[in-house]
């Protein structure tokens, strides 16, 4: 992990969808909730466990939380722990890497 970055999970589908678009706008959870969800380092695993157990051809990737400025917020999410929220859109040059997540314990898989 780099400093200043934090992790949103996709699925192949969504991963797709930034590349082409080069801008993500969020899953449909975060296009419901008003804000893109992600996930510091040590919440992935049990971000990925609680909202994507089952799922196959996930990609983590990691973003620049710098490039995003004030549209980060910190706020208290599960289990009272403060979870990163960007209210914008995240733009591809915020990627800092992306990589296969190893489906059967949610830990980055060389890509």
């Amino acid at each position: 992990m780099t400093a200043g970055t934090a992790f949103k999970i996709l699925t192949a589908q969504q991963w797709s969808d930034w590349k082409d678009a080069r801008v993500l706008h969020g899953a449909p959870i975060d296009l419901q909730d008003g804000f893109i969800h992600l996930s510091a380092a040590d919440q992935v695993a049990a971000t990925a466990a609680k909202h994507f157990a089952g799922q196959t051809g996930l990609i983590l990737a990691e973003i620049d939380l710098a490039q995003l400025g004030s549209a980060v917020r910190w706020e208290t999410s599960r289990g009272g722990a403060l979870f990163p929220h960007v209210y914008a859109p995240i733009p591809l040059s915020a990627l800092v890497s992306a990589v296969a997540m190893d489906d059967s314990d949610f830990s980055p898989a060389a890509a």
